[in-house]
């Protein structure tokens, strides 16, 4: 008896020492090599597993980079390629206890990465070389959300104090303030022909802006706690972390299913066919636009998934959490 057991600890090991090789050589952490082997997640890889944890995730407009933002102050550019680090971008952390945003976004032409600070600034780095532009001297609130325009020129960032910005790229000049929201803005998007700003805040309002003159197109109250909106590619929707509402009117839409609260920041896929979200349950899930049908949800992080990613090819999702993982998903088929 005593030599079966001898001899099965040893062949654990072994079987554990070849598994250990594998992971290795493949370059993957092994929950993620786990991921795959079973099959059951579609986890493909994850990048990074940091002490502290991921605010954002964004990839770059020809899918060649994904970028991720930690409260650290550290920015990660990953080449989505081989998944090996392409640079590391530093900023201040945050000088007050509970004090985090680090909101990350690309330009619409990929050459310009903006990072939000809890000091107010924003920054503005070259993507080719890691390059410092120009800091943004914001609100004295906490930039808690970014979004570029479509044409690229402007800038609009969300602050822990309710106010918008609105930011000229090529010379750092501040274009337009607006207030309306009476607690922090934690999204802002434009909608795809940049003639409307949304803005989600934890007031649970979500206000609709004319961006050529900061005009209050539409206020939407008594709506639960927002953390995320978005727009359809095609512009005819815009969802919040619980529903879609149709732009013509502003009437709700349906309400996706199955949902869970305490989400984190909605994504449309490229093709607007299916909508994506993290939450505090430690999923990342989708649904299907057309029915609010949920077509996946899976856990893979093991706390609150902060920020979701579409690639632009919709293929791949990349996924940040407070648990300091990045993470890189099959995307289901919808």
């Amino acid at each position: 008896m005593e030599r079966k057991m001898r001899w099965g600890v040893i062949g654990a090991g072994v079987v554990l020492a070849i598994a250990s090789v594998f992971v290795i050589r493949a370059g993957l952490q092994p929950c993620a090599w786990l991921d795959i082997a079973l099959k059951r997640s579609g986890c493909l890889c994850t990048l990074e597993k940091r002490g502290t944890a991921v605010e954002s995730v964004d990839f770059s407009p020809d899918g060649s980079l994904v970028a991720s933002s930690s409260r650290d102050g550290e920015v990660q550019l990953w080449r989505v390629a081989d998944r090996t680090l392409f640079r590391t971008l530093e900023a201040p952390s945050a000088s007050e206890k509970g004090a985090h945003s680090y909101d990350i976004a690309f330009s619409p032409n990929g050459t310009i990465l903006a990072l939000g600070l809890p000091d107010g600034t924003v920054r503005l780095w070259r993507v080719n070389d890691g390059m410092l532009v120009r800091t943004l001297e914001g609100h004295s609130g906490r930039v808690c959300s970014l979004d570029f325009s479509p044409d690229g020129r402007l800038l609009a960032a969300g602050f822990s104090s309710g106010v918008v910005q609105l930011w000229q790229v090529a010379d750092g000049q501040l274009s337009r303030e607006l207030r309306e929201h009476k607690g922090q803005v934690l999204s802002v998007a434009f909608s795809p022909k940049g003639a409307v700003l949304a803005s989600a805040s934890l007031d649970g309002t979500i206000t609709l802006w004319q961006v050529t003159d900061g005009v209050l197109i539409h206020k939407m109250e008594k709506i639960s706690v927002t953390t995320g909106v978005a727009f359809s590619p095609d512009g005819s929707m815009l969802a919040t972390d619980r529903q879609l509402w149709s732009v013509d009117g502003w009437v709700s839409i349906r309400e996706m299913k199955s949902t869970k609260g305490g989400m984190g920041n909605v994504a449309f896929s490229p093709d607007g066919k299916m909508l994506a979200a993290g939450n505090a349950w430690y999923e990342v899930r989708w649904w299907r636009v057309a029915d609010g049908l949920l077509l996946r949800a899976v856990k893979g992080h093991t706390d609150s998934v902060n920020s979701v990613a579409f690639s632009p090819d919709g293929d791949v999702m990349a996924s940040g959490s407070l648990d300091g993982a990045v993470r890189l998903w099959q995307v289901p088929e919808g």
